[in-house]
């Protein structure tokens, strides 16, 4: 859409719905109702919380966050840890959405058949396990470098398993991976809930993915081999390799060596790893059900809003 219809649709449309911000300039209109629907689950410091962190704010402008915010009418929450972070980071007067995030209701309502058909079309086996390795994006670092051979890992794992590797978006459309028969690059998927519904487990390290696959009810393997650097350049609300219940999500791994191990020795998929995935769903996920795109229809479209001749 061209820059003079996409202002125009701005401008004549009665509901904004966004997760993240409009370009810098445009001012909600009276009668307009905003729905801020976040990225996800907030880990790392998000909004006033990165004052303190400036290598990973690139120069933003609080006082252009802190206006863009004053437009919400609704900010959408999946858990009260998000509910109570935006409202402290971003604040001002909309009303907390609590009902969970509408995109995560496919992972309640997808039928074993449309599964099977999502795994085909990947190339996962019928007896394959597949792994969904999701690395997220580092402020100090440029380009897709996973601090991981997947060569080797893709090798140690055996036919059994294929890995399927997942650059974060920042880093183009594709994740420059060599040719090997264990590995599928899926960073140009289109879907990424796909790719968690194909997935037997999750691999990742500071990706708000976690939360959103922890409704699965899946392993989370964290690999965090960097970890004290990126909660130093970026800060974050709880310490992810604490072994807590409620803050760690399954097995653990912070060299390339255990994580290795943890799969060759059937670590990454235990009672106690399971136990730690029940508490982190229950923290993370309690809104979560099927139904949010439901809720949000219905409060954003059909109850009325008090909010909408805010301006």
């Amino acid at each position: 859409m061209g820059h003079r219809r996409l202002w125009g649709a701005w401008a004549r449309a009665t509901y904004l719905i966004n997760n993240s911000s409009f370009p810098g300039g445009f001012t909600k209109r009276p009668g307009q109702v905003y729905l801020q629907t976040h990225h996800g689950t907030p880990l790392k410091k998000m909004g006033l919380d990165q004052r303190r962190y400036p290598a990973g704010t690139h120069g933003i402008s609080f006082q252009k966050v802190l206006d863009h915010t004053d437009q919400w009418d609704y900010s959408l929450s999946a858990n009260p840890h998000s509910t109570e972070v935006w409202e402290r980071v971003y604040p001002a007067a909309y009303e907390a959405l609590e009902a969970g995030y509408p995109r995560n209701d496919v992972y309640f309502t997808t039928k074993p058949d449309e599964l099977a058909r999502i795994r085909e079309e990947l190339g996962i086996g019928v007896d394959q396990k597949a792994l969904l390795y999701a690395p997220t994006h580092r402020d100090y670092q440029k380009g897709f470098l996973p601090r991981l051979d997947l060569e080797r890992f893709a090798a140690t794992l055996g036919p059994s398993y294929v890995v399927l590797v997942r650059a974060h978006y920042f880093y183009g459309a594709d994740a420059g991976l060599a040719a090997h028969p264990g590995l599928v690059d899926v960073t140009g998927h289109a879907r990424v809930e796909d790719l968690c519904l194909a997935a037997d487990a999750l691999v990742t390290d500071y990706s708000s993915l976690m939360f959103d696959y922890a409704c699965l009810d899946r392993p989370i393997i964290t690999y965090a081999p960097d970890w004290q650097a990126y909660r130093l350049a970026r800060g974050t609300y709880f310490d992810l390799l604490s072994g807590r219940p409620g803050e760690t999500p399954g097995a653990l791994a912070t060299s390339e060596e255990e994580l290795i191990a943890l799969f060759r020795d059937g670590d990454w998929d235990t009672p106690e790893t399971t136990a730690l995935r029940a508490a982190f769903r229950e923290r993370f996920c309690p809104y979560d059900d099927g139904g949010a795109a439901e809720r949000v229809v219905r409060r954003l479209f059909l109850d009325g809003h008090p909010a909408a001749g805010r301006s």
